[in-house]
C-alpha cells in the first residue's frame, strides 16, 4: 500500500486502500474527500511491518531513512516508538497524543468510534529524572478526566516495563484518642522506655504504639515526637527535666536523617487512623496498617519524599518490585499543602 512522505505526515491518496488499513487497525484520519493521513509513528511502525510502502519525491524510502527522518521531526522519537510497537503489538489501539503525553490507548478490542481513551502513557527511558511536582499533575489530570495514567520504561536493550500511577487517600481505623492519664516515658539514648504497666496497656494494647521489651514498652522518637505534641507523653531526660515537644524534634533532627519528613508523614497517616510501624527491613520509612497489626498483615509501605522531589528510574523500579515481593502496595508520600500519597504500581498491559 503506497503512501507519500512530508514532513510530519505520510498520505494514503487511494480512497480504497486508505479505507482498508483504517478499518483493519484503525490506523490514521480519514480526510476529506477521500483518502489517509497518517502521522510519522503510524507510518513507521506499517513500515517496519510491510503493510505500508513509503516514497518520498516519488522514490521509496527504507526503515532506517524513515525511522531517522521521524527522530528529526520529533523529540525522543525513539522512545516513544518502541512503547507505541509493544503496545500496537499486544492488541491495543494506539494514536499519538499532543502535549505532555506521548500516546493514548484505548481499550483492547475497541475501536476509536465505539470507544475512548482508557489510558494516557507517558513513554520515558531507564535513565530520565522523575519530577514527583509535576508527576502529581498528571496524576491529577488524568484521573479528572477518567482515565488511567501509565509510565512506559524503556531500558537500554529496548525491553518495556510498565507502570500504572495514581494518588490514594488512605484510611484506617484506629484513630487516636487521648487517655486522662499522661504517661511517663525515661530517654536512654535514641529510645524511650515506658515502665508503668497501666500507661503500657493504654499506648501499646489501645494504640499498638512502641513495641514491648520484657514488661517495658519502648518507643521510637517518631512516636514520642507525636504523642508529646498530642499531651499523652511526657519523657525525661537522663538528666530528670521534662523534654518539650520542641525539644524532642531536635534531637530527631540531630539523630536521625529526614526525621521532620517522616514526622510528617506519620503524623498524617495516624490521624487518618492507620497503624503506623518502621519500614526499616523493607526499604521504606514505614509499614502501614488499616486495622490492627495483630491480626492484619500491613497493607502499604509508605516512603515520605520532599515536595520537590525527584526520582531515577532504577530507584523506583527497586522499591515497586521490593513491595511487590512482600506482597504490599508501596506509596510516596509527598509532604506539601496537602499532603498526598502517590502510587507506583507495577502494571502488565
Amino acid at each position: 500500500m503506497p503512501g507519500e512522505l512530508f514532513e510530519d505526515t505520510v498520505v494514503i491518496r487511494d480512497q480504497k486502500e486508505g479505507t482498508q488499513i483504517y478499518n483493519k487497525g484503525n490506523f490514521g484520519y480519514p480526510m476529506s474527500g477521500g483518502g489517509l493521513e497518517l502521522d510519522l509513528i503510524e507510518a513507521t511502525f506499517l513500515l517496519e511491518c510491510e503493510r505500508l510502502q513509503i516514497t518520498k519525491d516519488g522514490a521509496p524510502i527504507s526503515f532506517r531513512e524513515m525511522f531517522c527522518h521521524s527522530s528529526e521531526q520529533y523529540d525522543r522519537f525513539d522512545t516513544s516508538y518502541l512503547v507505541y510497537r509493544d503496545m500496537r503489538n499486544r492488541g491495543f489501539v494506539v494514536k499519538a497524543e499532543s502535549g505532555h503525553f506521548d500516546l493514548s490507548v484505548f481499550p483492547r478490542g475497541s475501536t476509536m468510534s465505539d470507544s475512548r481513551p482508557q489510558y494516557l502513557v507517558r513513554a520515558v527511558s531507564e535513565r530520565d529524572v522523575l519530577d514527583l511536582e509535576v508527576f502529581s499533575k498528571e496524576v491529577s489530570h488524568t484521573e479528572i478526566k477518567g482515565k488511567k495514567l501509565l509510565y512506559g520504561v524503556v531500558d537500554e536493550e529496548g525491553d518495556l516495563t510498565y507502570y500504572h500511577m495514581s494518588s490514594k487517600d488512605p484510611g484506617g481505623k484506629y484513630f487516636h484518642s487521648s487517655s486522662k492519664n499522661i504517661a511517663r516515658g525515661y530517654l536512654i539514648g535514641e529510645r524511650v522506655l515506658v515502665f508503668e504497666e497501666s500507661q503500657i496497656e493504654y499506648l501499646r494494647e489501645r494504640e499498638f504504639y512502641g513495641k514491648m521489651m520484657g514488661s517495658v514498652l519502648q518507643l521510637s522518637l517518631i512516636e514520642c515526637c507525636f504523642l508529646v505534641e498530642m499531651g499523652d507523653l511526657e519523657v525525661i531526660a537522663q538528666t530528670g527535666e521534662k523534654m518539650s515537644a520542641e525539644e524532642m524534634m531536635n534531637l530527631g533532627m540531630r539523630t536521625q536523617e529526614e526525621f521532620d519528613l517522616r514526622l510528617d508523614a506519620f503524623r498524617d497517616l495516624r490521624k487518618r487512623g492507620m497503624v503506623v510501624k518502621t519500614g526499616f527491613k523493607y526499604g521504606a520509612h514505614f509499614r502501614v496498617y488499616n486495622g490492627s497489626p495483630e491480626d492484619d498483615h500491613a497493607k502499604y509501605l509508605v516512603h515520605a519524599v520532599p515536595n520537590r522531589k525527584t526520582m531515577m528510574w532504577p530507584e523506583i523500579s527497586r522499591t515497586v518490585r521490593l513491595s511487590g515481593g512482600v506482597k504490599k502496595d508501596i506509596l510516596f508520600c509527598r509532604i506539601g499543602e496537602p499532603i498526598e500519597y502517590l502510587e507506583f504500581k507495577w502494571f502488565r498491559p
